[in-house]
C-alpha cells in the first residue's frame, strides 16, 4: 500500500476520533496504533500525547510519529486501527488560557465589501442550527475508530473479523 493512501487513512481516522472525542465532551491522553498485515502478524504501539487532546492537529501528529515507529516497508497492511485511550473529560483536562507575553492592540477593523456584507447578512439570519448537519443517529459509545468492529466481544461476534477497508 502506498504511503499516500495509508497517510489519508490515517488522517481520516483522526479526524473521526477527535470529532467522536469532542462529540462526548472527552481528550485523550495516549494513542495506540495497531496495525495489522496480511501474512496475519500485527503491530501495537501506544504513546502519550505531551498533554490531554481531542484537538487533530495534535492526535494527527502522534498518530504519524506512531506510523514512522512502525517503519513501514514492504509489509502488506490490510487493518489499521487508531484508538483514544486513557481518557477523561474534558472539563477535568488542565487549559492554556493564554500566552504569558502582552497581546498586541488590536487594529480598528475595516468595513465590509458589499459581497462580503452580504455574504454575512444571509449568515446571521440563518437559524444556528442550520449550520450543522443534523445526526439522528450519533457515533456509538466505544472510541476505537474501526469501521468494522470496536470491542473485543465485537470482533468475537463479528463475521468478517476485524479489518478497514471494503469487504
Amino acid at each position: 500500500m502506498a504511503w499516500a493512501v495509508i497517510s489519508a487513512a490515517s488522517f481520516a481516522l483522526v479526524v473521526r476520533l477527535g470529532t467522536r472525542l469532542r462529540g462526548r465532551g472527552q481528550v485523550a491522553r495516549a494513542l495506540t496504533l495497531t496495525l495489522k498485515f496480511a501474512d496475519g502478524s500485527s503491530w501495537e504501539k501506544t504513546r502519550r500525547l505531551a498533554a490531554p487532546s481531542a484537538h487533530e492537529d495534535d492526535l494527527r501528529q502522534l498518530a504519524y510519529q506512531l506510523m514512522d515507529a512502525a517503519g513501514l516497508q514492504r509489509g502488506r497492511l490490510t487493518g489499521l486501527v487508531l484508538k483514544g485511550e486513557d481518557l477523561v473529560d474534558a472539563d477535568q483536562a488542565a487549559w492554556q488560557l493564554s500566552s504569558m507575553t502582552p497581546a498586541k492592540p488590536a487594529s480598528p477593523p475595516k468595513p465590509p465589501s458589499t459581497a462580503s456584507a452580504t455574504s454575512s447578512a444571509r449568515r446571521s439570519s440563518a437559524p444556528p442550527s442550520s449550520a450543522a448537519p443534523h445526526n439522528p443517529h450519533p457515533d456509538p459509545l466505544p472510541l476505537e475508530v474501526d469501521p468494522c468492529c470496536s470491542t473485543r466481544q465485537d470482533r468475537a461476534a463479528h463475521p468478517r473479523r476485524c479489518r478497514t477497508g471494503p469487504t
